[in-house]
Order: structure tokens, then sequence, then C-alpha cells
């Protein structure tokens, strides 16, 4: 990015009056009921792109393991009257990510997302929302900002898009690949982030490993993984925005345990960080989601929820899976973490505003139900992660479907 790019900006959560516009709070509920008609498009006030068929659910793991210039209304961003009490905990801060939208422009989307009353956006720089390759990024990424000062919404920047850099290879290159040449360009990618993250006050850039390449023993996986990110961190010090590294199954850094190692490779520096995805904690690991949440409070930098079943890697709308919810969100509140909590949905962008309308009731209503109780202390990791789930080829393989 230009040297005219901002300076990071601070985005404090804002408190808003509430509206009529505010969703009605609802109990969570089974996707039976909050689903669209097969053949139905989902209500919203944008003009959505016609439904399509849904992608294919994935393979389950073997192993465990109109544009408008003005700003709408913001609905209440606090969940209950309850959490206001004294020593009550915080209201988490809920967005939505960009690539269950990607039918929509980003203008467009970032503006139903303040509508229905988010917190922020998890913004994926892809080809068709604030394409990272494309010219006049500075340029691009300051009509952003405005944009997000404008409608009150905080960010993040997800770097999980598909085909951004390799219109044949899902995710490719990565960070493990074996060119030299093919990780500087994934390692390129990250270091726009990080400062397009920067110029728009984000909380964190998220990344992951990426998958172990054909013919590529793990020992010299994780030596390239760090070697790769080490130049990345520095920029990322230099920016003052954490790079949270995401457990991905089926990758080579796959579970909590594995972000510790690459921690303890590189020396613990101070931008590392985590993204913690809760699906994936009931995917593959060990831990319940809620003790994931304990366990990995210290280091934690962003959040990605969605359902999910255990080892099987298909994101899923809240109510269609296994999770438990109210606990993990009291245990998410109780660790302090005020950057975004973002629903992860890619492979429902033919219903986004369907969804996006339909998860944050839920979660307001999870987090009202447990919003007093207590926090419970953080568990020790005792037991080995289990086995790496197969490539993504194969399941969904990564936050990004």
């Amino acid at each position: 990015m230009s040297a005219d790019a901002h300076a990071p900006r601070s985005h404090a959560p804002r408190s808003h009056a509430p509206t009529s516009h505010a969703p009605k709070s609802q109990a969570p509920k089974s996707h039976a009921t909050n689903s669209p008609a097969p053949d139905a498009e989902p209500a919203t006030s944008l003009s959505a792109a016609p439904a399509r068929p849904d992608a294919s659910p994935s393979a389950c793991l073997a192993q465990p393991g109109a544009s408008s210039s003005a700003s709408p209304a913001r609905p209440d961003a606090s969940p209950s009257a309850s959490l206001a009490q004294p020593g009550a905990l915080p209201p988490l801060r809920f967005g939505y990510g960009t690539n269950g939208l990607a039918d929509l422009r980003l203008d467009d989307a970032l503006f139903l997302l303040a509508d229905l009353g988010y917190d922020g956006v998890g913004l994926t720089l892809d080809h068709m929302h604030l394409d990272p390759l494309a010219p006049d990024l500075a340029g691009r990424t300051r009509r952003v900002a405005h944009r997000l000062d404008a409608l009150g919404l905080g960010v993040t920047i997800e770097t999980g898009a598909r085909y951004v850099l390799d219109p044949r290879r899902k995710h490719g290159p990565s960070l493990l690949d074996p060119d030299p040449d093919d990780r500087a360009r994934r390692a390129d990618l990250l270091v726009r982030a990080v400062r397009v993250a920067a110029d728009l006050g984000a909380h964190a850039v998220h990344c992951f490993s990426g998958v172990v390449p054909e013919g590529t023993d793990t020992d010299t996986a994780w030596k390239r993984l760090a070697e790769t990110l080490t130049p990345v961190l520095d920029v990322a010090a230099s920016a003052g925005i954490p790079l949270a590294v995401e457990p991905e199954p089926g990758h080579l850094l796959a579970a909590l345990a594995d972000f510790h190692r690459l921690r303890s490779a590189l020396g613990d520096p101070e931008p590392l960080g985590l993204t913690l995805d809760i699906g994936h904690c009931q995917c593959l690991e060990p831990l319940s989601p809620a003790d994931c949440v304990r366990a990995a409070a210290p280091w934690l930098r962003h959040v990605q929820i969605e359902d999910m079943r255990r080892g099987v890697h298909e994101h899923l709308p809240f109510g269609d899976g296994e999770i438990d919810f109210p606990p993990v969100l009291a245990a998410l509140a109780a660790t302090g973490y005020q950057g975004l909590t973002v629903v992860e949905l890619p492979r429902h962008s033919h219903a986004g505003p369907h969804f996006a309308a339909h998860s944050l009731p839920f979660l307001r209503h999870a987090e009202r139900t447990v919003a007093t109780v207590p926090p419970v202390p953080a568990p020790a990791l005792q037991q080995a992660a289990p086995p790496h789930g197969a490539p993504s080829a194969t399941p969904e393989g990564s936050s990004t479907g």
C-alpha cells in the first residue's frame, strides 16, 4: 500500500439508542424455521441476487480432528438490560462475514449489517470486496474507512478468499508451498491485509497455515510456516495490528495445540494472536467449545462463530448443529474479549441477507440466557490434539468454505 494510506484508527465500541429497526429478540430455534423456502428469495430491503442451489455439503472428517449515502438507524447494540447491571459482564460485539454475503456489493453488505444492528463486519479481501490486488488500494480503502465510520461498524480483516491469488487452486498458494516465490505471494497478501487493517482501524488480521502440500513432510511444512510468517509479523508489529492465526481442520495448523507449537517456534512474538472458530472447536478439539474459549483466552484476538457437528467440518446456521451456545458466549464474555465475534457462513451467500437477519437475534438471546454466569478457571490442555482432518479439497477445509 502507498505511503498516503491512513494512520491506524481506533474503533471503540459504540453505543446506540434503540430504534424501531431493531430486530425482535427471539429464542434459539431450529434452522427449519429460520430458512427461507427452497424456491423463495430471502426477504431483504436490498436488491438480492437470484437464489441458487446450496453448495454440496462437506464430507465427514474421518479423523475428528443500491448504494445509499444515508446511514441507517442503528438498533441497540446492547443485548440485554441485565448486562448493564453493576458487576455484569460487558456485552459481546457481533459481526457478520462478507464471505457469507458474496452476492452483495460491499457497500450494500455494510449497509445491511448496520441496519440489522451488527457491531461490525469480518471483511474478507476478495475480488468483489476491496480487491487487495486491484489498482488504487489505498484510495479504495479510504472510501471503505469513511463508510464504516458513517455506519458505526467495527471491522476485522480476513484473508481466506478462495481464489484471490490463483484461479485454479483453492486457497493457493499457501504459506507452505514448495516454491518460495509462491510462499512470498501469500506473504505479500498478508502484508497488504495488515496495511488495510491499519487504515481501517481493524482489531486484527486473520490468516491460516494452509494444507501440507503433497510430498512435503510435516517438519519441513512447520519450518516454511515459521519462516514465511516472520516478515509478516514484523509488519504487523510496526502497524500495531495483531496477526490472528486460525486453527483450520485439514490444515497443518489444525488445532489449538498446533497454534502453541507455532507460537513456541517463533519465540512467542507479541503480534501473534489466535483466531478461534467456535465451530471448529466442536468439530475436532478434545475440549468443549466453552473450555476452548477459556483455554485460548490469553491469545484471543479474533472469534468466528457458527454451528457445527462433531467430526464434520461443515459451517451450519445456528440450530442446525450440536453446539450449546449460551455457555460458549458466557465463557467468551468472561475473558473480557471485546473484539468482534463474526458469524461465518461462507456457503450460504445465496441467502446471505436472510441468515444475517436471523443470526443476530439468536446470538443476543443466547448471550442474555447466561449473562450473569460466573467465570470458570481455564482448563489445562492435558490431551493431545486429534489427528489432522482430510485435506481442504474434500471437506470445507477452511472458514471460507
